[in-house]
């Protein structure tokens, strides 16, 4: 047991402030998951176009 404040390992906490290399990490992982959801966006839109032009063949044939 300490009584200057810090814990029983000596380290004083942080307060819950985060530092400066969490905050671009957290960033960072942020902008990653846009580009996860844009991809999979435009992943989804273009089975739904090929989906589409299958069909369209499919249709049309003789």
């Amino acid at each position: 047991m300490t009584t200057d404040g810090g814990t029983a390992e000596g380290a004083v906490p942080d307060g819950g402030g985060t530092t400066d290399g969490e905050r671009r990490r957290l960033e960072l992982e942020k902008k990653r998951e846009r580009y996860v959801w844009l991809y999979l966006g435009y992943f989804l839109f273009g089975i739904h176009i090929v989906a589409f032009v299958m069909i369209y063949a499919v249709r049309h044939a003789k």
